[in-house]
């Protein structure tokens, strides 16, 4: 097995908002999309149903962390909202402990849809994490950007 076949462990996800970083998440959620199929039954030929794709669809990107000093530059993204909503690009890069990118995706047109902030309760030992949630229209080629 090459080095290049080796499966990623102790993976982070770095995302970046057009020129904007927003720091590493532990975990990414919801990278994927969906062919809507439309099905159209032929008259006379009882055994078959056309299968038609019709739309592709594009599920929501949920990204989650410890609280970190990031968490400032996500308040920041979601703040200059109040301005109105511009649809940005993202780069969201998998990435080993050592910083060896093992996977890209280049999301288009991309809006925020949620941010959690940490549940904070007293007398309760854990780790605060936050989570926000991307929604896209879309990937770019990676390997042109």
């Amino acid at each position: 097995m090459t080095t290049e076949q080796i499966p990623a462990f102790g993976v982070r996800f770095k995302v970046q908002i057009d020129d904007v970083e927003l720091g590493l998440f532990t975990s990414c959620e919801g990278l994927g999309c969906q062919v809507v199929l439309e099905q159209r039954q032929e008259g006379g030929n009882n055994g078959y149903v056309w299968q038609l794709p019709s739309r592709i669809t594009y599920s929501t990107v949920k990204l989650t962390r410890p609280l970190t000093k990031d968490t400032e530059k996500v308040a920041r993204w979601i703040a200059g909202l109040a301005n109105g909503v511009r649809r940005t690009t993202a780069q969201i890069t998998a990435m080993t402990t050592d910083g060896t990118t093992v996977a890209r995706w280049g999301l288009l047109d991309v809006v925020p849809v949620r941010w959690n902030g940490p549940n904070v309760t007293s007398g309760a030992a854990g780790v605060l994490t936050e989570t926000i949630e991307i929604a896209h229209h879309g990937f770019l080629d990676t390997a042109r950007s």
